[in-house]
C-alpha cells in the first residue's frame, strides 16, 4: 500500500527559521556586547594603565647625573674638581651576545687579561639591564676612533663624555680630602638607587666621604622617545639635575706646603689648628699617595706597591696613628696636680736621676740620668723632668689622672667631621680589668704620668688638647669644613668646657710652657731663638722599644725603626694664640732637636708676613755684557 504523501507545513517551517534567526541575532548581540564591554574596560576603565604601557614602549626615562661639588682651601685653591673624560659604556639589554662583544672589544682596543677581568667585574654590578654601565675610563683618541669605526659591530656599546673627579694637589691633601671611587656591591645595597641613578662614583675616604650628601647633588631626568631599536629620536621632557654644594675647608695650601717641606722625607704627622674656631689649617700624614689613582680604578700593580710599602703611605697617621704621647702631656698632668691640690706651684721635688716608690727597689729613671737636683713645677716643665712627674702622678693616682685628662679629649674622638679618627687610649683601672683581667699597679701610674705605658693618642688629639689649653679650657671640636656654599656646619655634641677651681692656673701653666721655649734651661730653647713672638710649647720623646733597667739608650745599636719617636706640641703667640701645632716624627728621637724646629717653621709661616719676592735683576746693557 503506498505511503501517504506528507503535505509541507510552510507555517511551521517559517516559525523554525524565525526562531533560528532570533537566536543568531541574540548571539551576535551578546558577542557585540561583550566586545563593547571589553573595549570600554580597556579604553576607559584601564586607560591610564595601558596608556602608560604604551608610552613605555616608546618613551624612556634616562637619569642625568648631577655635577659633584668642588672642594677648595680657605684661599680658594682647588683641592678637588671635575674634569671631562670619555668612557666606554655597555647597555646589557641591547647586547645580543655579551661574551662575543667583550671579546671583540678586547681585540679592537688591544686590552690585556687584567683589563678584561676588571671590565667584567664592572658589568657584574647589580644595575638595571637598560642602564648604561661604564666599563672603561679615560679613553684615548685612538680607542675612541676604533670604537666609532666599528660601531655597527658593537650594538649596545657607546662612547660617552662625562666628568671624572680630579685632585690637582695630588698627594698633598690625599688623607684630608680623601677620594671618590666606583660604587661597589656593598655600597650599592645601602645607597638610595634613585638618588644615585646614572652616578657611578661615591666618596670613599676623608672629606669626600663624610660630606657625600652635600657633594653628591640631586639627580635629574630626561624623557626621550625611542624607536624599536632603542635609538633616541627626540627629547620630550627634561628635569635639570642640581649640582652638589661646593665646600670650602679651613686648610691652607701654603701652610700645608711649608709643613711638608719642614718634615721632608721623614715619616710622621703634623696637625695645625686655629684655636678660636677649631679649624684644621694643616694636615700632613707622611708619606702620602696620589688619590687620582683610585678614582677610575687602581691597577693591581699600583695598589700592591702602596699596600706592601714598609712606609705605609695609605695609613692616615693624623687620625689613626696611635703613639705614646710622651712628655707632651705633662702640662695637663701639672694642671691636674694644681686642680686636685696635691701640689703647688712652688713645691719642690729632689731629683737624683731616678724615682723609687716607697718600699720598692725598682728605679724609674729620668732622661737626665745625673738628675736636676731640686725642681719646682716651672723648672720641671722647662727641663721635662721625669722624676718630678713620677712623684706627681703617684700623688694623683690613676683615677684622678684619668678623670681629669679625659676632659681634654684624650681617649676619645674629638673631631667634628673626620669619621676615620681613632679614639686613642686613656687607661684606667676599669679598662685594664676589662681588657687584661689584671689589677692596676702603682708603677703603671708613674709611667702614665710621663705619657708612656698603655696611654696612646693620635696627633689630632695632641693638637686639640694643646688648642684647649690655648683657649683656657673652651672646647672647639677640630673640623675641616669652613662652609658649604656659604653655610657653616653646626657643631653638635660638644663636650663641656674644662673649668678650673682657680682660673689663674691656666696662665701659670702657659707660663711654664713658655719656659720650655724661652727659658735658659728649656728643652726647646734653640727652636725659639729669634722669634719676634712668644711661644708656649712642650717637647716629648716616646719609646718604641723598652730599655732594660739600668741600661742606656744607644741610638747606634738600635734599628732605625726601633728608635724613639720625636714629638712636640705648642701654640703661638702665647698671649693671643692664633695657631696650635702638634708634630710627630717617627723614630726622630728628640722632640727638642727634631720636632720643635718643624713647628717653629709653621709658626713663622702663619704669623709673620710673607717676605717680598726678590726683584729680578735687570739684564746687563749690551755694552756692559761680558764679551
Amino acid at each position: 500500500m503506498a505511503k501517504p504523501i506528507r503535505i509541507k507545513d510552510h507555517l511551521n517551517e517559517a516559525g523554525i527559521v524565525q526562531r533560528r534567526i532570533i537566536l543568531a541575532v541574540l548571539f551576535i548581540l551578546l558577542l557585540s556586547g561583550g566586545l563593547l564591554a571589553r573595549m570600554f574596560w580597556l579604553q576607559v576603565v584601564q586607560y591610564e594603565h595601558h596608556s602608560t604601557l604604551s608610552e613605555n614602549n616608546r618613551v624612556h626615562v634616562q637619569p642625568i647625573p648631577p655635577s659633584r661639588g668642588r672642594i677648595y682651601d680657605r684661599n680658594g685653591v682647588v683641592l678637588a674638581e671635575n674634569r671631562p673624560s670619555f668612557s666606554l659604556n655597555i647597555t646589557r639589554e641591547r647586547v645580543p651576545d655579551l661574551d662575543a662583544t667583550v671579546a671583540l672589544v678586547k681585540e679592537l682596543l688591544e686590552l690585556g687579561d687584567e683589563d678584561i677581568e676588571q671590565l667584567k667585574r664592572r658589568l657584574d654590578q647589580r644595575r638595571r639591564p637598560f642602564e648604561a654601565v661604564p666599563v672603561m675610563f679615560n679613553l684615548t683618541e685612538d680607542q675612541i676612533a676604533r670604537i666609532a669605526v666599528n660601531q655597527f659591530r658593537l650594538p649596545g656599546i657607546e662612547v660617552q663624555a662625562s666628568f671624572v673627579r680630579h685632585y690637582p694637589q695630588a698627594e698633598h691633601f690625599a688623607h684630608a680630602v680623601g677620594y671618590v671611587g666606583r660604587i661597589n656591591e656593598r655600597e650599592m645595597e645601602r645607597i638610595d638607587r634613585v638618588a644615585y641613578a646614572g652616578t657611578h662614583y661615591i666618596g670613599k675616604t676623608g672629606v669626600e666621604r663624610f660630606y657625600e650628601d652635600l657633594l653628591h647633588g640631586k639627580v635629574g631626568y630626561e624623557e626621550v622617545e625611542t624607536n624599536a631599536r632603542g635609538r633616541v629620536l627626540r627629547v620630550l621632557k627634561r628635569t635639570e639635575p642640581e649640582s652638589g654644594k661646593d665646600l670650602t675647608l679651613h686648610l691652607d695650601s701654603r701652610l700645608q706646603a711649608v709643613a711638608e717641606e719642614a718634615l721632608g722625607a721623614r715619616r710622621g704627622a703634623i696637625v695645625a689648628i686655629e684655636p678660636q674656631t677649631g679649624g684644621v689649617l694643616a694636615y700632613v700624614s707622611q708619606p702620602s699617595f696620589d688619590p687620582n689613582l683610585f678614582v677610575t680604578g687602581i691597577s693591581h700593580k699600583d695598589y700592591g706597591a702602596l699596600r706592601d710599602s714598609i712606609d705605609q703611605p695609605l695609613f692616615n697617621r693624623v687620625l689613626r696613628g696611635l703613639y705614646p704621647p710622651g712628655s707632651t702631656i705633662k702640662q695637663i698632668v701639672a694642671l691636674a696636680g694644681l686642680e686636685y691640690g696635691v701640689t703647688t706651684r712652688t713645691a719642690r721635688v729632689y731629683d737624683p736621676g731616678f724615682y723609687q716608690l716607697p718600699n720598692n727597689s725598682h728605679k724609674y729613671r729620668n732622661w737626665n740620668r745625673y738628675g736636676d737636683g731640686w725642681v719646682d713645677m716651672k723648672l720641671a716643665m722647662a727641663r721635662s723632668n721625669d722624676t718630678y712627674f713620677y712623684d706627681l702622678a703617684h700623688k694623683l693616682g690613676i683615677d684622678r689622672m684619668h678623670e681629669f685628662m679625659s676632659q681634654f679629649g684624650l681617649g676619645s674622638r674629638v673631631s667634628l667631621d673626620m669619621f676615620e679618627e681613632s679614639a686613642g687610649l686613656m687607661p684606667s683601672r676599669e679598662w685594664k680589668r676589662a681588657s687584661r683581667r689584671q689589677p692596676w699597679y702603682p708603677g703603671e701610674t708613674l709611667i702614665t704620668g710621663i705619657g708612656q705605658g698603655y696611654m696612646l693618642a693620635t696627633p689630632l688629639q695632641l693638637a686639640h688638647s694643646t688648642a684647649l689649653i690655648a683657649n683656657r679650657g673652651v672646647w672647639k671640636r677640630p673640623r675641616l669644613l669652613a662652609h658649604a656654599d656659604g653655610v657653616a656646619p653646626q657643631e653638635t655634641d660638644t663636650p663641656p668646657d674644662v673649668k678650673l677651681k682657680n682660673p689663674d692656673d691656666w696662665d701659670f701653666i702657659i707660663d711654664t710652657m713658655e719656659e720650655v721655649m724661652h727659658g735658659e734651661r728649656g728643652t726647646s730653647r734653640a727652636a725659639a731663638l729669634g722669634a719676634p713672638y712668644r711661644i708656649a710649647g712642650k717637647t716629648g720623646t716616646a719609646q718604641v722599644v723598652a730599655i732594660a733597667q739600668g741600661a742606656r739608650y744607644d741610638s747606634a745599636a738600635l734599628q732605625e725603626r726601633h728608635r724613639d719617636h720625636a714629638l712636640y706640641v705648642g701654640f703661638a703667640p702665647a698671649d693671643d694664640p692664633k695657631i696650635a701645632v702638634a708634630v710627630m716624627v717617627e723614630n726622630g728621637e728628640s722632640g727638642g732637636r727634631v720636632a720643635a724646629p718643624v713647628a717653629r717653621t709653621l709658626f713663622d709661616a702663619w704669623l709673620l708676613p710673607e717676605p717680598d719676592p726678590e726683584p729680578e735683576e735687570d739684564a746687563p746693557a749690551e755694552e756692559d755684557a761680558a764679551p
